[in-house]
């Protein structure tokens, strides 16, 4: 007697369960599992592949291409909704949108977003009968594609991409590939481990066991080191903008730990994170920046701190203001042609370094079209802010050559890969300025850490991270955190970071093509297999 299929809430329970495990990949949510190596707040790229092997025995049995759409489309609604549903903190318990708006709001941003996975597995269903190593080829492309489709269309949103998850069991690869060619690694493994066919177990395990182990991993060449004093404030986000409260906190306290570092007398760099001072320079007196620059000029060492800039009549960015002593000196004098305490002058202003945010957060400081309605509805100090150009210049300090992003800019690699297309001024250390504090105590702290070390694994650069709320660490140019501090906690990070010089295979295809390379192969791919879908006679299926 023919065994019965499974009905097909069976096969959408899967697709969500391996959407589920998707999301638990990148950064584990609860408490440790020991005996199956699930650490909190840590990757796990087992299950990574886990979950997308489950999605692909669910297509391979959809009875069509419709099927196979709406199977990978619930699979990553899923999948998305479970790796960012943080947003609702944002938007609900900060922004003033009622609960079932903003659960709505995150649920239609993953399911828009899943569309480009829906539409890979619909297509993939195609060479659901092709052999194994074609289907596997083929899925990686198509996924790799959708991957693609998120990170860039409509200024793009790559949080969670498969690759993260691998940050550690694929790390050898990140220098070669990227993260979208470790998410197509992945996914191609996922076909192979669900084929049940033990020489594709055989191959996979020659690879982990063997290959991986021997890829080239310590790129580059030390570049001196430097001593480094990162600030973490643990402003509430709720009274982070208020003129009572969160404003002057974070003034007097930013203030003071940056003239504390300054007039220490061993040389040091100290960051402060994202809009550390939570208004423009010209609203406070010129008696606080004389405060900060005159310790500043006299001192061996350097400061770097987030700051809106600009006005209301040339626009507004989301900004990074550094000074060594000779900036700090040129500010100095600037402010003190000045007569009266009202203001910064903009002389003083411009003898500073200077990094303005290039890719900006749609909804968070620019508002898509025809979207104002939805921003109206909330109670955010939302606007539209001006970007910045791509690549610009680095502080140069003792030595090294720092080059800071801002907040989620960490997640498009090969935007601070633009900075590396001459070797001799690439950076030597990439400084994360970030303030997800509009997120709560959430798991978005932990996955924002794990994408932070696959961009250095990338870019074989160490990272600092200065955060108002988490995680405020040190990464080493291998991936490796070797200094953090408690999430939520007020306090500062002193360590000794080893900057690098020279560029990985990923930083010299990046720099110069961008993800042209990724795109050209996964377009490519599935037209050269084109033909090879269908090689089972159908009384072999």
């Amino acid at each position: 007697m023919r065994a019965r299929a499974p009905r097909p809430l069976v096969w959408w329970a899967l697709c969500v369960l391996a959407g589920l495990a998707q999301a638990a990949s990148l950064a584990w949510p609860w408490p440790p599992l020991d005996s199956l190596g699930l650490q909190t707040g840590q990757p796990a790229g087992w299950l990574q592949v886990l979950g997308v092997g489950a999605l692909v025995l669910a297509l391979r049995s959809a009875p069509s291409a419709r099927a196979a759409f709406g199977r990978a489309w619930l699979g990553s609604t899923a999948w998305l909704c479970a790796t960012f549903w943080w947003l609702f903190i944002s938007m609900h318990t900060y922004g003033g949108l009622a609960a079932p708006l903003a659960a709505l709001a995150v649920l239609a941003l993953a399911a828009a977003l899943a569309l480009y996975y829906a539409l890979a597995g619909g297509l993939w269903w195609g060479w659901r009968h092709a052999g194994v190593l074609v289907q596997a080829l083929a899925f990686a492309s198509l996924w790799t594609l959708a991957e693609l489709a998120r990170g860039v269309l409509f200024t793009g949103f790559p949080w969670g991409a498969g690759g993260y998850a691998h940050v550690d069991t694929l790390a050898a690869l990140a220098p070669w590939v990227g993260v979208y060619g470790m998410g197509a690694l992945a996914a191609a493994t996922a076909v192979l481990l669900v084929s049940a066919r033990w020489p594709w177990w055989l191959l996979v395990g020659i690879v982990v066991a063997v290959v991986l182990p021997r890829v080239p991993r310590d790129w580059g060449e030390p570049a001196g080191t430097l001593r480094v004093r990162l600030l973490q404030g643990n402003i509430a986000q709720d009274e982070k903008f208020a003129g009572d409260s969160g404003v002057p906190e974070a003034l007097a306290w930013y203030g003071a730990e940056i003239r504390r570092a300054l007039t220490d007398p061993t040389p040091r760099l100290v960051v402060a994170p994202e809009t550390a001072w939570p208004v423009l320079p010209q609203q406070l007196p010129a008696t606080y920046w004389r405060d900060l620059w005159a310790p500043g000029a006299a001192s061996a060492s350097a400061a770097l701190a987030g700051v809106p800039l600009g006005s209301f009549e040339l626009g507004y960015t989301n900004s990074a203001w550094g000074w060594t002593p000779e900036h700090a000196a040129k500010a100095l004098a600037a402010v003190g042609t000045e007569s009266g305490e009202a203001g910064v002058p903009l002389t003083a202003q411009q003898a500073l370094y200077r990094y303005d945010k290039h890719h900006l957060v749609p909804f968070g400081e620019f508002i898509p079209p025809l979207f104002r309605w939805f921003v109206d509805l909330m109670h955010i100090p939302l606007g539209d802010f001006n970007r910045g150009g791509l690549a610009q210049l680095t502080l140069d300090w003792a030595g090294q050559r720092l080059a800071p992003n801002i907040c989620y800019e960490d997640l498009f690699g090969e935007e601070i890969a633009a900075g590396f297309a001459d070797p001799a001024r690439a950076p030597t250390v990439l400084v994360n300025l970030s303030n997800i504090a509009w997120f709560g105590d959430s798991i978005a702290i932990d996955q924002h850490l794990q994408i932070s070390r696959l961009r250095a694994l990338e870019l074989a650069r160490p990272m600092l991270r200065a955060t108002n709320t988490g995680a405020t660490a040190v990464i080493d140019h291998q991936g490796r955190v070797t200094h953090q501090l408690p999430r939520l906690t007020r306090g500062a990070l002193d360590a000794e970071v080893a900057g690098r010089e020279g560029l990985t295979p990923f930083a010299r295809w990046a720099s110069r093509w961008g993800l042209w390379p990724v795109l050209w192969i996964a377009v490519a791919l599935p037209l050269l297999l084109w033909r090879r879908r269908k090689l089972v006679p159908k009384h072999g299926r």
